[in-house]
């Protein structure tokens, strides 16, 4: 009579093997997850602004920008966008993908290309009345990084503007 062998056979030694691989894995997710570094913001600001070509629905710019690096580590910068809001309606649009690096605490500067529609926004604004005073803006956007375990690192603003 001829024994049929199982086609699965557990070996006694496998079952604590793998689950002790199941357990490193776990382990250095959870490493990988502790040494991921906790980045500030970083802070952007305008340097100066040129004019390209430009319409009565949008403006083609190009703003020099400075971002200041508030963290004790180098930030290897691949690109950056952000939207502008002013008074809540969407004012600008802006992107830039020159690489550069920001040294620990300190700045960089760059050039991003802006499509802006401020005549739009400015003409719903003046719908309802000339504004004075302040104006509430808003940016928000993100820097992407070239490497490292965080590859991006959102910044937003909020502040006023002042009419004269």
């Amino acid at each position: 009579m001829r024994r049929h062998r199982p086609i699965l056979a557990a070996r006694p030694s496998a079952a604590p093997a793998a689950a002790a691989a199941a357990a490193a894995a776990l382990a250095l997710l959870a490493a990988c997850a502790l040494i991921k570094p906790k980045l500030e913001p970083p802070r952007l600001s305008i340097v100066s602004v040129e004019f390209g070509r430009s319409d009565l629905f949008a403006q083609h710019l190009l703003v020099r920008m400075r971002v200041e690096n508030p963290n004790d580590l180098a930030l290897p910068v691949e690109g950056v966008s952000y939207t502008l809001d002013i008074a809540g309606e969407q004012a600008a649009q802006g992107f830039s993908s020159a690489s550069f690096t920001v040294p620990a605490l300190g700045e960089a500067q760059f050039d991003m290309n802006v499509t802006a529609n401020l005549a739009g926004t400015l003409l719903r604004l003046f719908a309802h009345g000339v504004p004075s005073g302040e104006i509430d803006y808003h940016i928000v956007g993100k820097v992407r990084l070239a490497r490292g375990l965080l590859r991006s690192v959102p910044f937003e603003q909020r502040g006023k503007l002042t009419l004269r």
